[in-house]
């Protein structure tokens, strides 16, 4: 059995998860694969790096961003604080494909929620995805990696030929996999346990 189980499956180098990190800091946008599609990542409290992002999806800042985590603890902090039995319903299905639509704290920046008063945020299965949040530091914007309404990146080299371009595109293609290719995770509202987009 590993040492670190938490790290089983990731299939992205060190050198590669530390670089990642190094341009998320510096406010850079990260293509990297996920539980079933690709996605594109930045510093959630970076404004000049979530806009950015947004500019390269061309999605409407008023929708709200997923936040994807590595342990609830990276989490937590956008949670309102008397939303314990949500917290606590999403907290027990994770690590999973799975995101839930929890309320967000006072201080989460509106850029994150946009025109909602919920957070949606998922402690990620996907154990690449997760050691990149390990190798930030924290929570992570995670979203498709696709321009708005237009399919989903699906493989590397769909990022490179899509997201690559000079002045407009992503900083880093990370690499991985996707474990479930093609299957967007389900999101589901933590408050009432409804699911509003299946996976």
């Amino acid at each position: 059995m590993s040492r670190h189980p938490q790290r089983a499956g990731v299939r992205v180098s060190a050198h590669r998860l530390r670089r990642a990190a190094r341009i998320l800091h510096d406010g850079g946008v990260v293509a990297h694969a996920t539980e079933g599609v690709w996605g594109l990542a930045c510093d959630p409290l970076d404004p000049a790096a979530v806009l950015r992002l947004l500019t390269i999806k061309r999605r409407k800042i008023d929708r709200g961003l997923i936040l994807i985590g590595a342990d609830s603890d990276q989490l937590a902090p956008f949670v309102a604080a008397d939303a314990a039995q949500a917290w606590n319903r999403a907290t027990q299905s994770w690590p999973a494909a799975l995101t839930w639509l929890l309320p967000a704290a006072d201080d989460t920046p509106w850029w994150l929620t946009g025109a909602h008063d919920t957070i949606a945020l998922r402690q990620t299965a996907h154990a690449d995805s997760a050691a990149l949040c390990r190798a930030f530091g924290g929570a992570l914007v995670s979203t498709s990696a696709n321009v708005s309404a237009r399919p989903p990146v699906r493989n590397s080299w769909q990022a490179r030929a899509r997201l690559s371009q000079p002045h407009d595109g992503v900083d880093m293609i990370l690499g991985g996999v996707p474990d479930t290719p093609g299957r967007a995770s389900t999101i589901r509202d933590a408050r009432t346990g409804d699911t509003l987009r299946g996976g």
